[in-house]
């Protein structure tokens, strides 16, 4: 998929297919099984860390998963207050900062919730599908980087429905 400015001179949209995201989550798995550590434990941020975080514990036999559950969105394309709503278990962040920990999201936006989750587990390795240049550095690992004015549609926001031709007209 190729990232194009709205016809009405918007943000630039990016639809991710079920077909795309998996590819994309099974190429960051690969990625990530290069690294020398071996991941005990995968911290997904839900709810967009959930489906990758699935992926990866397969490809890397993965057993132990746990979620941190963190709102940062009010509506369909809002930035609100990061907020934090559930935190890992202390078993998995430990006494050593989340050392062997994995934490998992699709997209790294503008880094406020990977500050948040990184000062929860600062040892962990954490790794995201797409990353936009303001939330880059917060990252060890990513696939995709997209601009910072594209907006990701995941196929798990996507309905099937009748999309107009580009240059406009009743198709």
């Amino acid at each position: 998929m190729v990232e194009g400015k709205d016809r009405d001179g918007g943000a630039k949209r990016f639809p991710v297919s079920w077909e795309q995201f998996h590819r994309d989550a099974r190429a960051l798995a690969w990625r990530l099984s290069g690294e020398k550590e071996k991941f005990r434990a995968i911290v997904c941020i839900t709810r967009g860390g959930l489906v990758p975080a699935a992926i990866i514990a397969r490809e890397m036999d993965i057993r132990l998963i746990e979620t941190v559950c963190v709102a940062s969105y009010e509506g369909e394309n809002q930035r609100g207050e990061v907020r934090l709503i559930k935190a890992p278990t202390p078993e998995i962040a430990g006494e050593n900062g989340g050392e062997g920990v994995l934490i998992v999201d699709d997209l790294v936006d503008t880094g406020e919730t990977a500050r948040l989750v990184r000062d929860m587990l600062p040892k962990a390795h954490f790794a995201a599908v797409y990353a936009k240049p303001a939330g880059r550095a917060m990252v060890d690992s990513f696939i995709t980087e997209v601009s910072q004015d594209t907006w990701i549609y995941f196929p798990w926001d996507l309905d099937l429905q009748f999309a107009p031709p580009i240059a406009g007209g009743p198709g």
